[in-house]
């Protein structure tokens, strides 16, 4: 027994007096890191989820909640109810079914014209890379909410240099009209994120090295068989990337809407999910409040979860 428990024991690690100072120095150097993470990232998300579980109520009572002379209002517990009134509410769902739908038009549109810029800036057709790269690039600098009032006033005819030529549709301009307005705000968000993630696709094709090319063209490859053949299946984990990233922001959508919304007679206060959590929590919805409206954001932000954990699984088994 006692072998055995001589041959299982582990030798005791023992720490020269560099060795702890390299460890303290590297503990050190990382805690601004975590410092920044937890007050960044973390406290965020406990707040949110803290404050879902609690709904505002008036303090005291009689009718304006106000008998008692305490006035104002007070945090209640209610565990999980705001997320079954967010969950059980049809205007969510029908919010979500938009946000989906935008999805699935607008990011394959938007990846595939990133791809297609990127392999234009890779390949030899193009002079003055720099230019054109950071032309592309450019809508991305630009705040989102800039551009989607920069967009906005381009829809409207009164100041556009081209809606004039649209007819007007359903009773409003044919930009800002109930079935196309979901598409004008999908061309705002193409517009401003293609160039980044072309930038993510230019990074990843000049990461191949240029010896696989070569030895394609000995061989006799043509210009197209490089792309097709090497080029963007080199670049699948890029791909991933950018599709990953634009589920997250595609969940998120809220500028366009909102800035759409101050256009529009039509467009109700729970076009999309994002839109609808903001309204909640100003009071134009109810049940209102920071609660319900956090609520609503964690529900997405597990909708947005789930989709990207599923898009992850599915590539990685196409790519099998």
């Amino acid at each position: 027994m006692s072998t055995a428990t001589a041959q299982t024991s582990k030798p005791r690690r023992r720490w020269s007096r560099q060795a702890r100072h390299e460890a303290v120095s590297g503990w050190a150097f990382s805690l601004p890191f975590f410092l920044c993470f937890i007050l960044v990232f973390i406290a965020p998300i406990v707040s949110a989820v803290r404050a879902s579980l609690f709904k505002q109520q008036a303090a005291g009572g009689g009718l304006y909640g106000n008998a008692g002379g305490e006035g104002g209002k007070v945090d209640v517990f209610v565990g999980l109810e705001n997320y079954v009134v967010a969950g059980t509410d049809p205007e969510f769902w029908k919010g979500v079914g938009r946000v989906m739908l935008f999805g699935i038009v607008q990011i394959p549109i938007m990846i595939g014209l990133a791809l297609a810029l990127a392999l234009l800036l890779d390949s030899f057709l193009v002079r003055r890379k720099t230019v054109w790269r950071l032309g592309y690039f450019l809508p991305y600098a630009i705040p989102g909410l800039i551009a989607a009032i920069i967009w906005g006033y381009l829809y409207i005819p009164e100041v556009s240099p081209f809606a004039d030529f649209f007819p007007n549709m359903e009773g409003n301009p044919f930009f800002l009209a109930p079935s196309i307005a979901l598409w004008s705000m999908a061309n705002m968000t193409t517009w401003t994120y293609t160039g980044y993630n072309m930038l993510i696709f230019l990074a990843a094709l000049q990461a191949i090295p240029r010896d696989l090319y070569e030895a394609a063209r000995i061989d006799g490859a043509s210009g197209w068989k490089i792309t097709t053949r090497i080029k963007i299946p080199m670049v699948s984990s890029a791909a991933l990337l950018a599709v990953l990233l634009s589920i997250v922001g595609t969940i998120q959508l809220f500028n366009e809407p909102t800035i759409l919304k101050k256009l529009t007679t039509w467009m109700p206060n729970t076009y999309t999910p994002m839109l609808m959590a903001y309204q909640t929590s100003t009071g134009l919805l109810t049940p209102s409040g920071t609660g319900p409206a956090s609520a609503i954001s964690i529900l997405m932000a597990l909708i947005a979860g789930v989709l990207a954990v599923a898009y992850f699984f599915a590539q990685r088994k196409v790519n099998q």
